[in-house]
């Protein structure tokens, strides 16, 4: 059984998330991680490869940097990588990622697609019903619990009513939530073992991809103003000089809170 993995490279956890305001897009300049998510779709297709056999493919569209979280999901035990980058593709919106996605795992053809439920700096979590789409396969979102065998692969997942069982037949596109496992931790012996493993990097223009439909130009949404959220009414400023607490207990006594 062939997996692909699609993996997203989004700012560092503990980096505080800003908007450019010259671009009007997340500002990638600093430190950048595997998306949280998606180590759950990288462990779910190590299990399920462990049991069955098979290879792990990681599939992921991203800048230069992106090779480190293409690593990290090598190092964690996946066989091989597609990276795509090009600059041609920066700022691309949902349908021209899905559209470049889509063009780089049409010739895998691989029997299962996996992807993490959202992605860290975005929580769209709607990029892999697209990607489905395009590919024109059967997709199954938020699935918690999932078995693959004859054929057909069965999701289950939690509602607010109970669990729903979904089944659908390979090839198919599914969904982890980070409820399906706990992701591992790369050994020593797979980090360094990750750096022989096979690596490919492609421009968008060898997917075959138009340029006119993907990055700004070719973007379907468009951000038209960035500003500060409006201000919660009236404000007061207390500086601390030993007094503050009595200052807050008048303040909210003024107020009739307490």
């Amino acid at each position: 059984m062939k997996i692909a993995v699609c993996v997203k490279h989004v700012p560092e956890g503990t980096t505080h998330a800003r908007i450019d305001p010259g671009t009007m897009r997340l500002d990638r300049s600093g430190e950048g991680a595997i998306n949280p998510f998606d180590t759950h779709a990288v462990e779910e297709a190590l299990r399920i490869k462990d049991a069955q056999g098979g290879e792990v493919l990681i599939v992921s569209m991203g800048p230069q940097s992106a090779q480190d979280s293409v690593r990290k999901a090598l190092a964690m035990g996946a066989d091989a990588a597609l990276l795509v980058t090009d600059d041609a593709a920066a700022g691309s919106d949902l349908v021209g990622t899905t559209n470049v996605l889509a063009a780089a795992l049409e010739p895998e053809s691989a029997d299962l697609i996996l992807f993490g439920q959202q992605a860290g700096d975005s929580d769209g979590a709607v990029l892999w019903a697209a990607v489905a789409d395009r590919l024109r396969r059967p997709v199954i979102s938020q699935v918690a619990e999932l078995t693959v065998g004859d054929g057909k692969v069965t999701g289950k997942r939690q509602t607010e009513f109970g669990y729903d069982t979904i089944e659908a037949p390979l090839p198919a596109v599914v969904a982890v939530s980070d409820a399906i496992n706990e992701p591992r931790y790369p050994s020593l012996k797979g980090i360094m073992g990750a750096r022989s493993k096979p690596q490919r990097t492609v421009s968008v223009s060898e997917l075959g991809v138009d340029g006119g439909g993907i990055g700004e130009g070719g973007s379907r949404t468009s951000v038209q103003a960035l500003n500060d959220p409006p201000p919660r009414g009236d404000t007061v400023k207390i500086e601390d000089d030993g007094s503050a607490a009595e200052k807050i207990v008048e303040y909210l006594a003024e107020k009739k809170v307490v």
